[in-house]
Order: structure tokens, then C-alpha cells, then sequence
């Protein structure tokens, strides 16, 4: 049976909050007489008399709405929202930057972050979507497996999972023959552009981390989660600094000793709570905590005579090693 026109008049107060925040902005209003004819496109009858007191009722509702004269005619616009276009543009360059999130699931968050402006303010956020070709993450279930941690971590429960690698053909490698690994999720960070559990290893009675995009076949376990005391004097961001490329060691305290144009470099990384202890000759001296890993190495590798390690003596040793090894490859 054809709908007559006016059957949805109970629906006219959410239309016209659609066509405000559609149509509508700063710098885009609309006459009564052009909402009344968006309405009828919608098969909801609108005249000017009850229109007014609609509005009044959306602005009581919260809606700012702002009627300005433009000669003659009033036009009506949607002044405000939740979120403001520079914060959308924040999120969605976050969107793009992030490693960890698909290019389908990027262009599916932009598309919703777009719905929450004007089609005219969505124009500019979807003129900065320039995703492809970008070194995005090839796991499409990292989505899911986030909710599934956060599910774990929120629930007091271990986790159970599959962790694999690529290989020379761009395949799934997984590690331990397949086998099933099992944990207790404390904690996500995101770090170097990836997102990473953060975990307590019943086993080896350690914290460990591993890369969400390269966990499969999760599921939550009906065990309470392990580690508790270990976690209680745990330090995410101290942990985070001591870390270098996501790559596990040894924590030992480590000291350098470098040029003083180098303190800034050192303060980014360490933090500001790092001793500056001035050595003479334009060189200061400093202590710091670190994953003492091959990644840590060719760090201060880069910087080249500028930073030197000076203690403990297994540190200077393993570097000196290291340099060997990478100088005899060029001979």
C-alpha cells in the first residue's frame, strides 16, 4: 500500500535533527522555506508556524542552533557538535598513521568519523585520506583481537592464542609448530606504531610483549589471569622507554657518555627524569635503564662518535663485539 504523505509526521523532530547535521554548519545554514522542502523529501509535512517552535524544542534538547539574517532572509545552521572539525582531522590522521589498522578498516573509521560533521565539512576530511601505498598491517582481525584482549584484561582472565611471523614468500610462519600460547593480558600499549599485549608469562615467570596484528585464534579463558604481584610494581612507560623497537632483553643499567648537543636526543627518549652529569670538553655523562638488545646497539650505532657507552663493562664489551662483527662485513 503506497505511504500517504504525512504517515510519518512522528518522525519529524529526528529528520529535521538529521538535515541540521547533515546539511548544516558554521558556514552552511538553510532557510525555513528549503527545510520544509527536505522534510517533504522525507514524507513529513512542515510549516513555517510549527517549524519555529521545532526549533526551539532542538535547542532545548541541546542542539545549537543559530538563526543569522542575511538581508531579507534568515538562515538557520548548526553551529556546534561533539566534535569539532580540527579534532576529526586529529583522529583521522591517527587513523592513517596507525601500522596497526588495515586500509579497509581505515576507510571504514573515516567514513564514520565524516558522519559526525556536515557533508560539507566531510569533504575536507576526506581530502585527506591518502591511504594507499602507506605500510599498513596485512591482519585484518586486529580489530577484533583488541575487543578480545580488552574483553581478557577487563574480565580478570588469561588468554589463549597462535603467534606467527612472514616468510620469504609473505606467508604465515607459526611459531612453536602451531602450537597454542597461553597468558596472562595485563595491559596494551601502543608503541612504535603497533599495538602490543602486554603480559605475564606463567612459564618463564616473566613479562613479555607480542604484536597484536600477529596473534590469531584467540580465545578467553575461564582462568583467572597470573602475575598480579609482578604487575603491582609494574611501570608501562618506564617500561616503554627501556624498549627498544618493541625488542625484549636483559634491563640493565646502562652509562653513556656523549656530546652536550645530544642532551635533547637523550631527554626524547629517556624523559626529563634522566641525570645530566657534565664530564668537561663539551660532554656530560648519564645513566639510563634499557632492554639491552642488538636494536639498543645500533641506536647508539647511528649516532656515531657524538655517544659513547662507557659501563658496565659486559655492555662496552658486546658493543665492541658488535662493531667488529658489522666492520668485517664491509672489509
Amino acid at each position: 500500500m503506497k505511504e500517504r504523505k504525512g504517515d510519518r509526521q512522528k518522525l519529524k523532530m529526528l529528520y529535521l535533527a538529521k538535515i541540521f547535521s547533515e546539511e548544516t554548519d558554521e558556514l552552511h545554514g538553510l532557510t525555513v522555506q528549503e527545510i520544509i522542502q527536505k522534510l517533504s523529501g522525507y514524507g513529513v509535512n512542515a510549516d513555517r508556524r510549527t517549524l519555529y517552535m521545532d526549533f526551539e524544542e532542538l535547542r532545548s534538547f541541546g542542539m545549537d542552533i543559530l538563526s543569522v539574517y542575511e538581508g531579507r532572509r534568515c538562515f538557520y545552521y548548526l553551529v556546534s557538535r561533539t566534535f569539532e572539525l580540527p579534532e576529526l582531522k586529529l583522529l583521522v590522521d591517527a587513523v592513517q598513521a596507525a601500522k596497526f589498522i588495515t586500509d579497509k578498516k581505515s576507510q571504514d573509521l573515516i567514513k564514520k568519523l565524516e558522519s559526525l560533521v556536515s557533508r560539507h565539512d566531510a569533504r575536507s576530511l576526506h581530502r585527506q585520506v591518502v591511504i594507499s601505498g602507506r605500510n599498513k598491517a596485512m591482519n585484518e582481525g586486529i580489530y577484533y583481537n583488541v575487543d578480545k584482549l580488552q574483553e581478557a584484561i577487563n574480565g580478570d582472565c588469561r588468554v589463549r592464542f597462535k603467534y606467527f611471523q612472514w616468510n620469504l614468500k609473505k606467508e604465515m610462519v607459526f611459531r612453536r609448530g602451531g602450537a597454542f600460547y597461553n597468558a596472562s593480558p595485563w595491559a596494551l600499549m601502543w608503541e612504535d606504531e603497533n599495538y602490543y599485549l602486554v603480559a605475564f608469562d606463567a612459564e618463564d615467570k616473566k613479562i613479555k610483549h607480542f604484536r597484536v596484528d600477529k596473534m590469531k585464534e584467540i580465545s578467553v579463558e575461564a582462568c583467572i589471569r597470573e602475575g598480579r604481584d609482578y604487575f603491582e610494581q609494574f611501570n608501562m612507560p618506564q617500561y616503554s622507554k627501556s624498549l627498544f623497537g618493541m625488542y625484549g632483553g636483559e634491563e640493565i643499567e646502562i652509562t653513556l657518555e656523549a656530546d652536550n648537543d645530544l642532551a635533547g636526543v637523550l631527554i626524547d627518549r629517556f624523559g626529563k627524569g634522566i641525570l645530566i652529569i657534565p664530564s668537561g670538553e663539551g660532554r656530560f655523562k648519564t645513566y639510563v635503564k634499557v632492554a639491552f638488545s642488538n636494536q639498543f646497539l645500533g641506536w647508539i650505532m647511528a649516532l656515531g662518535d657524538k655517544i659513547k657507552i662507557t659501563g658496565p663493562p659486559t655492555a662496552v664489551e658486546r658493543m665492541r663485539t658488535e662493531l667488529e662483527k658489522t666492520a668485517a662485513q664491509y672489509r
